[in-house]
């Protein structure tokens, strides 16, 4: 608690000073997909820069569903979306960040047969629930301590959402009090009162957009609080304040959208999509009118695109698994460029990094990166100059690691379609 006279910040750094004197992790939360910020980037320093040939000691590991839904943590609670096949039952498990142990298991009935995997999305933790998405699009507001529940929305009944292709993938946004969720059908956006599940505003959806596999991305641009949000067929902006629409700009999707805007900086918002549809940067201004969008450049699928996870951006330059380029991590400054991406010798597997679509995550100036072939974790210092390897383990079985990292107080957690995984990186 801070001491009378010292503001939180100040109290911030008192503390983190003196945990770096020690030489210790700095611990922190990662509540919700992509981390607290939502730029899948850990403020954790001191963690290892190299490994053993077994790799990162393995704190423990769990049994899950399969599929692609990553964890959530909070004040030493680990939160994972599962499905029981056996007793056709969508979960909400609550396990022990130190140990693994179930804390709490929240289950309902429901049938969903495994459509390439069950599972694809993350709990959001808040001050004081958690939030889960079901794959058939139910929207669930659980006690963050008992697991007791607190609120629920069928988003096909009220606000009539088409279940997308491969069950829901989107990942609920935490902002201030509320939480929000891109439902498609008869609102593009809702904003519900966390504590009250009570609905806030909604976005009028004039083009009747489906729920896509993207999520929302917070974002200030002209001074403006908004979040930016991928359909299949459009990017758009809307106002935080009160869900308007503030933009769009024309984006084609194939097949499916997963990745999320990113905004990289000085009103330009970056889209990549899989299959054949590239990647686009936007610039988005203000003017007396309202909102404009125009592209500043574009990238065909061959020159560099993402099928599953939205790039990283650090240094001013973007770093992600490009799908098009047999899964190679890519590094790209803010014009489009290929800086460099990670090699690839043909007929000589120790000397080839390609990562397929393998989830990665940034921390201590350090990439974990996962192989979605082999389950191979690697870890690449964050240069914007060259790839570089620091050290590399065989930690997960393999076959479509797609899942997205989550670091907290020294521990990474990764998952393929059958197993979760707690591992020690921290010193």
């Amino acid at each position: 608690m801070p001491v009378k006279g010292m503001t939180l910040m100040t109290c911030r750094l008192v503390i983190s000073f003196f945990f770096l004197s020690l030489s210790t992790v700095w611990g922190a939360d990662w509540p919700q997909f992509r981390g607290p910020d939502r730029n899948n980037i850990s403020t954790e320093t001191g963690l290892l820069r190299t490994w053993p040939a077994s790799g990162p000691k393995v704190l423990w590991d769990t049994p899950v569903a399969q599929g692609y839904a990553g964890a959530a943590v909070k004040n030493g609670l680990v939160y994972i979306n599962d499905y029981d096949e056996k007793k056709k039952e969508h979960a909400v498990r609550c396990l022990s960040l130190a140990d693994g142990r179930e804390v709490w298991r929240w289950t309902y009935k429901v049938n969903i047969r495994p459509n390439h995997g069950i599972t694809r999305t993350v709990p959001s933790v808040g001050d004081a629930l958690v939030f889960s998405l079901d794959p058939k699009c139910r929207f669930h507001a659980l006690d963050a301590k008992t697991g007791e529940l607190v609120w629920q929305k069928n988003l096909v009944q009220e606000y009539k959402t088409t279940i997308p292709q491969w069950y829901a993938g989107q990942n609920p946004l935490l902002d201030g009090d509320k939480v929000i969720v891109a439902t498609g059908g008869n609102a593009l956006v809702v904003a519900f009162d966390q504590a009250t599940g009570k609905e806030i505003w909604k976005s009028d959806n004039p083009d009747n957009d489906l729920m896509s596999h993207a999520s929302l991305m917070p974002a200030t641009i002209g001074g403006v609080e908004q979040y930016l949000y991928l359909t299949m067929n459009k990017v758009v902006g809307v106002s935080a304040a009160d869900g308007r629409l503030l933009w769009n700009s024309p984006f084609t999707a194939r097949m499916a959208a997963s990745p999320s805007p990113l905004y990289v900086g000085n009103g330009k918002v970056f889209v990549t999509s899989g299959y054949e549809a590239g990647s686009v940067m936007y610039q988005v201004q203000k003017s007396a009118g309202g909102f404009n969008a125009d592209p500043l450049f574009e990238l065909t699928s061959t020159q560099f695109n993402s099928e599953v996870h939205t790039p990283i951006l650090h240094k001013n330059h973007m770093f992600a698994v490009g799908s098009k380029k047999r899964g190679q991590f890519t590094c790209l400054d803010l014009n489009g460029k290929v800086v460099w991406q990670s090699p690839v010798v043909s007929g000589n597997s120790e000397a080839t990094r390609t990562f397929e679509l393998g989830g990665f995550i940034l921390a201590d100036g350090m990439f974990y990166i996962l192989d979605g072939v082999s389950g191979i974790l690697r870890l690449v210092e964050a240069n914007t100059t060259e790839y570089k390897e620091l050290a590399s383990a065989q930690i997960l079985e393999g076959h479509d690691v797609w899942g997205p990292p989550a670091l907290s107080n020294g521990k990474l957690i990764i998952r393929d379609m059958g197993r979760m995984v707690c591992l020690q990186v921290g010193k």
